[in-house]
């Protein structure tokens, strides 16, 4: 199990990329923490999710 923004899910093998994507988030427009170090968005797609990791992802909102 992989705790995503403080929710356990079955998401291990996924890369961040498939999981940000199945889930509707625009990688451009979020930041990715992976064990408490940002994840470089380069390496969304060849960094795979393993049981136990931590991830919170924090979308950003344009406003004006």
């Amino acid at each position: 199990m992989v705790k995503i923004n403080g929710e356990e899910l079955n998401v291990t093998g996924k890369t961040a990329e498939q999981f940000l994507l199945e889930n509707g988030y625009d990688i451009k427009r979020v930041a990715v923490e992976l064990n408490g170090d940002i994840l470089p968005k380069v390496q969304y797609e060849c960094t795979i999710l393993q049981d136990g990791d931590s991830v919170e992802i924090v979308s950003f909102v344009g406003g004006g």
